[in-house]
């Protein structure tokens, strides 16, 4: 590590707060997390950690379940997706860039169906049960299945800005509803 790099990761602990910190960690939930689980990923405490999240939840940036054995708390996927389209957009890449980007992904998964005769993960995940595997093929059959939902969610979201690539432009400033 340079002398660079260490100043800005002190730099960069100094910097944030515990809530800063649960707020980051927050933001980047793929599942429903316990406010543990999130107090430990921020380093910091339990009830101080809980109150960041309850505002989380009155904001509409979280949403908190209480069915199960715990309470957790999860993002807005809608949220997130919408942010996600409009930071593709954003990003200087064109439309048919994104759509070659899009077959390329939709090809990765039409090659993982044939070389494991499955048509989705959960079915790749289910020839785990093969006696015949060993750990490492067991391994990689995870992992295949773990990039295959992210790429179905890929999919979705490179989707949804290439149909609504006009509609996701920036905007020079606020429109008016009636013109």
């Amino acid at each position: 590590m340079t002398e660079d790099e260490s100043n800005s990761k002190g730099l960069m602990e100094r910097q944030t707060t515990g809530e800063d910190r649960v707020r980051m960690a927050a933001r980047q939930l793929s599942e429903p997390r316990t406010v543990n689980w999130i107090a430990s990923e921020a380093d910091w405490s339990h009830e101080p950690t809980k109150r960041v999240l309850e505002r989380l939840v009155d904001d509409g940036t979280l949403h908190r379940d209480e069915s199960g054995a715990h309470t957790t708390y999860y993002p807005d996927y809608r949220r997130q997706a919408i942010q996600e389209a409009m930071r593709l957009r954003d990003s200087g890449h064109t439309a048919e860039e994104l759509t070659d980007r899009l077959a390329e992904m939709k090809t990765q998964i039409r090659d993982w169906e044939d070389e494991f005769d499955v048509e989705s993960p959960n079915q790749l995940r289910g020839t785990l049960a093969d006696e015949s595997l060993d750990a490492e093929e067991e391994d990689h059959r995870r992992e295949v299945a773990r990039e295959w939902e992210q790429l179905q969610r890929r999919i979705q979201i490179v989707g949804f800005v290439i149909r609504e690539w006009d509609f996701l432009a920036p905007t020079a400033g606020p429109t008016e509803a009636n013109s």
